[in-house]
């Protein structure tokens, strides 16, 4: 089991993401939180969908190295929406969760988690991928949601696990935990891998 093999280590979890925290937390793995308010999560020209994210772990976990000590293991991780060939952000403000939400409407979107496992000898990184889709949504239902969940800390301005998830997604293909912002079960499963070698 991955919590025998985490025996040794210090767990650090690099987010702010109270889903985050709250997805490792129901993995049974024990770990500390580190917030790193300085990092610039911007990408080159070029990358792939799948490859941004992964690369804005990376410098994640770039700028939380001087904490690693000998027995520390450092997740970090970053989560894109990818709709239309465009990368969908966290929303500037009010009028921008209701701009995202009203393109999210009626379409199928990807949800796309990059995932940075570092120790201080080795790193390894990994993707989920989830193709989400939303019915059409109203005017109402999409200010509704926006005045009471107020969802400008989310890519896309949404909460899969909030009220919008339960009326407005028709259906996923692959990991919901994912859509949260970490796809635990392949989480795990790396872990396993990589702390075995």
């Amino acid at each position: 089991m991955v919590t025998e093999l985490l025996n040794d280590y210090q767990v650090i979890l690099a987010s702010q993401s109270p889903r985050r925290q709250h997805l490792l937390t129901e993995l049974g793995i024990p770990f500390e939180i580190l917030v790193n308010h300085d990092i610039e999560e911007t990408y080159p020209e070029g990358l792939s969908k799948e490859e941004i994210p992964v690369y804005l772990a990376k410098i994640k976990a770039r700028a939380a190295m001087p904490v690693i000590s000998d027995k520390t293991l450092l997740i970090t991780a970053d989560t894109i929406v990818w709709l239309e060939g465009q990368v969908v952000n966290k929303p500037a403000d009010h009028a921008d969760a209701i701009r995202m939400l009203h393109s999210l409407s009626g379409n199928m979107h990807e949800v796309i988690t990059g995932v940075c496992l570092t120790l201080p000898d080795k790193q390894h990184t990994f993707f989920a991928s989830t193709f989400v889709y939303f019915c059409d949504l109203t005017e109402s239902e999409i200010s509704y949601y926006i005045d009471k969940w107020q969802p400008l800390d989310k890519a896309g301005a949404y909460g899969i696990q909030e009220w919008i998830g339960y009326i407005g997604i028709e259906r996923i293909e692959g990991s919901y935990f994912n859509v949260m912002g970490l796809p635990v079960q392949r989480l795990y499963q790396e872990l396993k891998s990589f702390l075995s070698v």
